[in-house]
């Protein structure tokens, strides 16, 4: 079978993305990253989500990047907003795309893989640079350039089947491929219990995505 490596945040997006790369006939090897984020509850979810949905096997890899700091997921002394910023917002994680995707793409080339998923997206996201069509076309070519498998004639292709999409065609997408949404967690600042906030970013483009798609939303939120 085609193997591929998935991005597996726990969250909304990444779900989706490791149920296409399923449907599309992949053996995957789903990855996620405990990196000093405020809360746990994603990788508990991402944990639930690979055996949901078939993962060969899950790996969670362990980066601090608190050590760097500079954004309200990674230094506590920053608040998560909850309004809409203009710009950058202070959620962004400096590097943080680049950093999972390097490891990722060491996996892959272990796992003689042919593909990595992720769950970026240019169209209902925050703004973030590493979410660009540009920067995933620029990742490919440096991963066909770093690698024994790029030089020996076996590129690394890297799959965003959502970039174009919006959160509503993202979760009708998911639904027809019966994603378990109630298992993801996509908010900034879930509580231990995997509840969400309703008030970030990542909320705000979550209710609106099943409020579109005419679905209920099986997010659980704080009182």
């Amino acid at each position: 079978m085609k193997r591929a490596v998935v991005l597996l945040s726990g969250g909304l997006d990444s779900a989706t993305v490791l149920a296409i790369a399923k449907a599309q006939g992949y053996e995957s090897y789903t990855i996620s990253f405990d990196y000093g984020q405020r809360h746990r509850a994603e990788l508990h979810a991402s944990a639930l989500l690979s055996e949901q949905l078939g993962a060969v096997s899950h790996k969670v890899i362990n980066i601090d990047l608190t050590a760097i700091g500079g954004s309200a997921l990674t230094d506590t002394n920053i608040d998560v907003p909850h309004e809409e910023q203009a710009g950058i917002p202070v959620t962004y994680v400096p590097a943080r795309n680049t950093v999972f995707m390097s490891i990722a793409l060491g996996w892959a080339e272990v796992l003689e893989a042919e593909a990595i998923f992720v769950g970026v997206n240019a169209v209902d996201y925050s703004g973030y640079p590493d979410c660009r069509p540009e920067y995933i076309a620029a990742f490919e070519k440096m991963a066909n350039l770093a690698t024994r498998s790029g030089v020996e004639g076996h590129p690394l292709k890297i799959e965003t089947p959502l970039i174009d999409l919006s959160k509503q065609a993202i979760i009708e997408r998911g639904n027809e491929l019966g994603v378990d949404y109630s298992l993801t967690v996509s908010c900034y600042e879930a509580d231990d219990q995997g509840r969400a906030c309703g008030q970030c970013d990542s909320c705000r483009f979550r209710k609106q995505g099943f409020a579109q798609a005419g679905m209920t939303d099986p997010t659980r939120y704080q009182p």
